[in-house]
């Protein structure tokens, strides 16, 4: 799979997405995003860095940034081709949706 270039640190190592990692200087760091609204440290986060919207691991990123990083995490997802794992998730769905309807 094809590195995705997010953008360069101040200190000149390169963000990248790479396969299914979040990876800084080719080093996978996350494998996921932390929106900073639940981030436990979010306060200083935003002192520090007003305009950060995710966390990846020790990267901040802005909603942008984020937003490639979540396409290129999707890309990077292998294909659900299982079908009893199809089933369980369009279940999961239906539950969830009724459940938020008020039907039980």
């Amino acid at each position: 799979m094809e590195p995705v270039f997010i953008r360069t640190t101040s200190d000149g190592r390169k963000i990248e997405v790479i396969g299914p990692n979040v990876c800084v200087d080719g080093k996978p760091v996350a494998n996921s995003l932390v929106d900073l609204k639940v981030h436990p440290n979010r306060e200083a986060i935003l002192f520090t860095l007003p305009n950060a919207a995710f966390m990846a691991g020790p990267v901040v990123l802005t909603a942008e940034e984020a937003s490639v990083v979540r396409g290129a995490l999707a890309a990077a997802a292998p294909a659900m081709t299982d079908r009893i794992e199809i089933t369980e998730r369009f279940r999961a769905a239906w539950n969830k949706r009724n459940h938020e309807a008020g039907i039980e």
